[in-house]
């Protein structure tokens, strides 16, 4: 399974296979075209609730990731994902300026085990 991450905010490559944003919210100041993503799929991001409370505090990222990955155990869009990523190459597109610590880290994580 091949499956990477990458910032809405970088130009698309047509390496990157299938593009999907995986933010509950729109990038903020990109158009579709910029994006350039093949689906949204919003429902598979983190919960408001649950976006909020993280908020991008790295001293909360172990507490988002187990929280996370407890609302991705019963998400049924993981297996859209699962089935797209049989196919060829996932691109998850995300707005977060942290690199590291985001729900897309956790989401490619998250499928990749699931392989």
């Amino acid at each position: 399974m091949d499956i990477q991450i990458k910032r809405a905010y970088e130009p698309a490559d047509p390496a990157d296979g299938c593009r999907i944003l995986v933010d509950r919210l729109w990038p903020r100041g990109l158009t579709k075209q910029q994006v350039a993503c093949d689906l949204w799929l919003k429902e598979i991001a983190p919960t408001a609730d649950l976006r909020k409370w993280f908020n991008h505090d790295p001293a909360k990222w172990a507490e988002f990731q187990r929280r996370y990955r407890d609302e991705l155990s019963v998400n049924p869009c993981v297996k859209e994902l699962l089935d797209r990523a049989a196919k060829g190459r996932l691109t998850l597109l995300y707005g977060a300026r942290d690199a590291e610590c985001n729900q897309a880290v956790v989401l490619r994580d998250y499928l990749l085990e699931r392989n």
